[in-house]
């Protein structure tokens, strides 16, 4: 008996000869390794559609090509290997290749005083493109921190000062009962308001580079913000965050001149996106202030 052939549906003539812009798949759950850590992700893979005769891709080839992620540690390199796989396999069909890497990187992060570390996740992605043999790569990360009200820090020392005026007024100032004052509840009447907030951080990477900055880009964002969120802490580090926030008070609009300057100092990047949120404690609506330099919408 004959072996029968197994049809290929793709390979007919499409009904409507009309090229596609991208066609693939999302949400492919896949281990990728970065910087010693192996990440369960999820990937979207894809090509464009050229050829408007055709009717459809060889999916499976593209999720075959994906395998080259699971052996390599991630690196500009390695995806531009993945992508152009992605078109060898997809010749006379296809001029450029997508692909987009979500994952949680885990760091680990000392506390501010105390020898307590605990670990934090930032979500990331990698979005690289082929297109007409130019290779582009997009870094995507988020970093909480929080960020204390500076108008709301002025009106609570106001409503304090006061304080100090009605419980003072007409008495001899004597050192002891200022410092007992301080540490009672009229020292501090008034509290400003601080939010858990987040910067989002989208980047274009220089061509040259043979390695993710990811976690150098998390890092320089974190000491130029100040105040990120914390993990493992004892009452020594509370209070170090306590000051932390005292001394860098912030709207959202200096939260993004922070990050603007910070992203413009660091190698390799050739352009960026920023978008910080500060999520009211005050409204029930969010502050929110975007920066970029050399970015193009996309």
């Amino acid at each position: 008996m004959n072996a029968l052939t197994l049809p290929d549906i793709a390979a007919q003539a499409s009904r409507q000869a009309l090229p596609l812009e991208w066609v693939g798949m999302c949400g492919i759950a896949l281990p990728v390794l970065f910087d010693g850590q192996r990440l369960a992700a999820t990937v979207d893979a894809g090509v464009s559609l050229d050829d408007g005769n055709a009717r459809g891709i060889h999916m499976s080839r593209l999720y075959l090509a994906l395998e080259m992620l699971e052996r390599e540690s991630l690196s500009p390199d390695l995806l531009r290997q993945v992508l152009e796989r992605f078109l060898e396999s997809h010749e006379g069909l296809a001029d450029s290749a997508y692909l987009k890497i979500s994952a949680d990187l885990m760091l680990k992060r000392p506390a501010l005083i105390s020898p307590l570390a605990g670990w934090k996740s930032y979500r990331v992605s990698i979005n690289a493109r082929l297109k007409n043999a130019m290779f582009h790569v997009e870094l995507k990360t988020e970093v909480p921190y929080s960020s204390t009200c500076p108008c709301s820090a002025a009106l609570s020392r106001q409503l304090i000062q006061q304080q100090f005026i009605d419980d003072f007024a007409n008495r001899p100032l004597q050192h002891a009962d200022i410092l007992a004052w301080l540490g009672s509840t009229n020292g501090i009447v008034a509290t400003p308001h601080s939010q858990r907030s987040q910067a989002t951080l989208r980047v274009m990477l220089d061509d040259f580079l043979d390695e993710f900055p990811l976690i150098a880009l998390i890092n320089d964002a974190e000491a130029a913000l100040a105040t990120p969120v914390q993990t493992a802490v004892k009452r020594a580090d509370e209070q170090a965050f306590a000051l932390a926030n005292g001394q860098n008070l912030m709207f959202c609009e200096d939260a993004a001149r922070r990050l603007n300057l910070a992203l413009k100092r660091s190698p390799g990047i050739r352009a960026f996106h920023a978008r910080v949120v500060h999520a009211e404690s005050l409204h029930a609506h969010d502050a929110v202030a975007e920066t970029h330099f050399n970015w193009e919408a996309r």
